[in-house]
């Protein structure tokens, strides 16, 4: 469609969309912006959504996660960058932003320098040091809290001091917590809360936000307001990732509203169930040590000192009659094998003497040389006719005469 001829026709909204969307992105199909960044805000998805601006505009942006793996830092409300890409239209929402391909820091923005120049004179004057800090009370009976009455940092924390510290009373001390008048009127409540002495503890923040929108708990008279209150202060702004200087002034920083209120509030109906507890405890503890110094104390009498003594005794008796049974089981049991293996070492010791094998009616053959006997005769063929023999049976002495021998 020719541009020239647009006065001619009537275009529907996805129509006029289409030619802004071809105009934008065929245009300006490459481009370099420098501009502070602001609202940063990574998505779940892992792309990066942002602003980038100047004094006098402001763009989105967006870079996914695809090349988030080019950067090498951590981008950070404030910051000057310096990024390249293309411009796309968003049809649906009729609004165009920066698809980032490459992003570089280009030094630190204004809000960020002006914050660390603010930062150092402060900390110069002493309104960060730790010796002014004060502690933070366990048992608050009364909770101050500024902040927006309608936001929902406030609704957070009457939620959470209702369900652990019932009661605590609350007192809302009301201002707005953005814009060029807020940081004067948080200074002002921080000072009448102190000269009316308001509460014990005075918790001071918002929800999270920008980093525009959290400058008024960045400025001076918040700060000095802050550092020099009686009151102990829990400085809560923003998220755990946000800061702001009355961080540094305050008592104690608490990373989210939620947490401050549970900083301040104890748990009340678990304390008191906490003593009751170490209470019953105590009570069965002491009536324990009674009943078992009763039953110490009861055996102490002369009856049941002798029924005490004999059962000590008694069971040292009987080991010592068990040992003794045991023993002398055990030397008749010893002397009876040793018995046994004596009279079968004599048996056998006896059926090979040659006295026993006489005995059944065998006598021993020798020959009788030069008057004296010789050696058993084994053989028939030791021996020859005419040779005289001397046998002997069990008892006595045979002398006798070879007629003959042969072997059978």
């Amino acid at each position: 469609m020719e541009v020239s001829n647009l006065n001619d026709r009537k275009l529907t909204v996805s129509e006029l969309t289409e030619l802004i969307r071809r105009s934008l992105e065929g245009g300006f199909p490459q481009l370099l912006v420098e501009g502070e960044l602001s609202n940063y805000r990574p998505s779940s998805s892992g792309h990066l959504y942002f602003t980038l601006k100047d004094q006098n505009a402001s763009i989105s942006a967006i870079m996914f996660k695809n090349r988030i793996r080019s950067l090498g830092f951590e981008p950070k409300d404030g910051m000057l960058l310096r990024v390249r890409g293309s411009l796309s239209v968003y049809a649906q929402r009729g609004s165009y932003s920066i698809v980032v391909e490459e992003m570089e820091r280009a030094g630190e923005g204004d809000i960020l320098a002006m914050l660390e120049e603010r930062k150092r004179k402060l900390a110069s004057e002493g309104l960060f040091d730790e010796e002014r800090k004060k502690p933070i009370p366990r048992f608050p009976e009364t909770v101050g809290v500024i902040s927006s009455p309608t936001g929902a940092a406030l609704r957070d924390i009457l939620n959470i001091l209702k369900r652990r510290a019932r009661g605590v009373r609350v007192i809302i001390i009301p201002a707005p917590v953005q814009g060029a008048e807020a940081g004067e009127i948080i200074a002002r409540r921080i000072r009448q809360a102190n000269k009316w002495k308001l509460c014990d503890v005075l918790i001071v923040g918002r929800g999270g936000g920008s980093l525009e929108d959290l400058l008024p708990f960045s400025e001076e008279n918040v700060v000095r307001a802050a550092s020099s209150s009686e009151i102990p202060i829990i400085s809560a702004v923003g998220h755990e990732i946000d800061w702001a200087l009355l961080d540094f002034a305050a008592d104690l920083r608490a990373p989210t509203p939620s947490a401050a209120a549970e900083l301040v509030s104890a748990d009340w109906e678990e304390t008191l169930e906490n003593v009751q507890n170490l209470e019953n405890s105590l009570y069965s503890f002491i009536k324990n040590r009674i009943e078992r110094v009763k039953l110490l104390a009861k055996p102490f009498s002369a009856g049941d000192l002798e029924y005490r003594f004999r059962s000590i005794l008694q069971p040292a008796l009987m080991r010592f009659d068990d040992a003794r049974d045991n023993l002398s089981g055990n030397m008749t049991e010893k002397i009876s094998a040793l018995r046994r293996r004596l009279d079968l070492a004599g048996a056998v010791l006896e059926a090979a003497s040659p006295l026993a094998i006489l005995s059944k009616g065998y006598s021993v053959v020798m020959p009788l040389r030069d008057g004296k006997p010789g050696p058993v005769i084994r053989n028939a063929k030791e021996i020859k006719p005419g040779e005289r023999l001397v046998i002997r049976p069990l008892e006595g002495l045979i002398t006798a005469m070879v007629e003959k021998s042969e072997n059978t």
